[in-house]
């Protein structure tokens, strides 16, 4: 039977439909993918916690041990980090050669580009109809070209597995959403996941989106095409989502005799001291990244300077004159955290605690919350730390307030897009919630730890984006029309 005219048109018009689609998505990802490469041959580098992954990683493949190796060239097991990028690494180490932390590198663009379609398809779904597909297009757009996003892919670290998984996990919530089903929860329940299984943190992904999946359940009981019943899929996702851990917990027991389902607070194997009178009167000052990286992430192991403490370390002379005997103690030990001088940290830090709650429990959190969310995202970039002082660096400074000005650009398109409530709106919400409420539990803040919230900061500005532009072209239209009719 031929197509009647009705056919052929409908055809024509989803023809036109993808094609329209492909020539936005397509320069999309060309420029996301430029920009990336870009960075990765200006900012790679391989130091710090990716050897540590990397080491793991490399011990998984020649031994089979879960296990960090030594100068001399011993291995010792540890638990101080989640076994979900050691395997992935351990993946590209065995497909591209041992320690080819570059061709990790290549991977996460090629996943960071992938949840940039997954988050604009999560804006198609979740946008008003009228603007659903602009809204998809302008996602993909300020996900492609975030460059804060964008540089976790050159470096070999949790950040840009983690924002596909978000994405991903995203994805699927609003699939199940619309028409509750195995692939979507078993894909969301992969992404929340893996994603806990790369960092602690990651399980917020479940906690923020789950009730959305829950609900879904509940209100389209009836419709749900599931063998065995709705039971039966909740029971085998969760299954599927507590083995793993469970596995990882019998590991750390049947190696180390304790209970361990994530990874220690403060990175620590079983028998090494966690410093926590240091860590503690490290929380009664400290507020920006400066800090952190000049004094919190030098001890112990450096030399620490009361010169580069805050002037709201010291709330007395005396009180600066015995942080400076403590100082001096560390320094004279070979600049080693012995537990009597940590005990020192803990008893200075109970005073400062004592004589000033209301800035030690409440104003410095918020203050290290707030300097994560909107101090310029340059800490990846050869940047100097005093990057506000013009006359020590010009065209530093103006770059950094640049960065600082597209940050607030994603922030407020976020913002609007939240008034605007499309949705799932307050599933997007209640995750970045949480993860600024989990946030402010953290000593020494650094801009990193609020990038997981720019997936839902996309989508909600791609949904105000599109509607913003929709508003002005209606407007000129009108405009127009109104001056053809005089």
């Amino acid at each position: 039977m031929e197509a009647g005219p009705l056919s052929q048109s409908n055809q024509t018009a989803a023809m036109g439909s993808r094609m329209r689609s492909a020539l936005s998505v397509t320069p999309a990802l060309l420029a996301g993918a430029l920009l990336r490469i870009w960075m990765l041959k200006q900012f790679y580098e391989v130091t710090g916690d990716a050897l540590i992954y990397g080491g793991i990683a490399k011990n998984l493949l020649l031994s089979g041990r879960y296990a960090l190796t030594v100068g001399t060239g011993e291995t010792y097991p540890t638990l101080i980090r989640l076994p979900g990028y050691p395997l992935f690494l351990a993946v590209c180490f065995k497909l591209f050669g041992m320690e080819n932390y570059a061709a990790a590198a290549w991977v996460q663009i090629v996943l960071e580009l992938a949840g940039c379609l997954l988050l604009a398809d999560f804006a198609r779904r979740v946008a008003p109809a009228r603007v659903s597909v602009g809204a998809a297009h302008c996602t993909l757009w300020l996900a492609a070209l975030c460059p804060f996003t964008a540089v976790y892919a050159a470096s070999p670290l949790t950040e840009a597995p983690t924002l596909f998984l978000i994405a991903l996990a995203m994805g699927c919530a609003a699939k199940f959403v619309e028409r509750p089903g195995w692939p979507a929860a078993l894909g969301f329940t992969f992404a929340v996941t893996y994603a806990a299984l790369l960092r602690p943190d990651g399980a917020l992904v479940a906690v923020a989106f789950g009730p959305a999946l829950l609900l879904a359940l509940v209100r389209k009981r009836d419709r749900v095409q599931v063998r065995g019943g709705v039971n039966r899929m909740v029971a085998v996702c969760v299954l599927l989502a507590v083995m793993p851990f469970a596995a990882w917990t019998w590991r750390n027991w049947s190696t180390f005799h304790v209970i361990e389902p994530l990874a220690p607070r403060y990175a620590t194997d079983p028998g090494e001291a966690t410093q926590a009178g240091w860590v503690s009167w490290v929380k009664t000052w400290c507020l920006d990244f400066v800090s952190t990286y000049q004094v919190y992430w030098n001890v112990p192991g450096d030399t620490l300077y009361v010169s580069k403490l805050p002037a709201r370390a010291f709330d007395s002379p005396q009180q600066y004159a015995e942080t400076a005997a403590l100082a001096l103690d560390y320094n004279n030990n070979g600049e080693v955290l012995t537990p009597e001088i940590d005990a020192r940290f803990a008893k200075l830090a109970k005073e400062r605690y004592a004589a000033h709650p209301l800035r030690s429990y409440v104003l410095l959190p918020l203050g290290r919350v707030l300097d994560m969310w909107l101090r310029p995202r340059v800490e990846n970039l050869p940047i100097d730390l005093d990057w506000w002082i013009y006359k020590h660096h010009n065209a530093e400074t103006r770059f950094s307030w640049f960065y600082a000005g597209l940050n607030a650009f994603y922030l407020l398109l976020g913002i609007a897009g939240l008034c605007m409530r499309p949705k799932m709106w307050p599933w997007m919400l209640a995750y970045m919630v949480l993860r600024s409420a989990l946030l402010l539990t953290v000593e020494a803040p650094e801009a990193r730890y609020t990038i997981e919230c720019f997936p839902m900061l996309f989508v909600l500005g791609g949904v105000a984006l599109y509607r913003f532009m929709y508003w002005v072209l209606r407007s000129v239209l009108k405009v127009n029309a109104s001056e053809g009719r005089d």
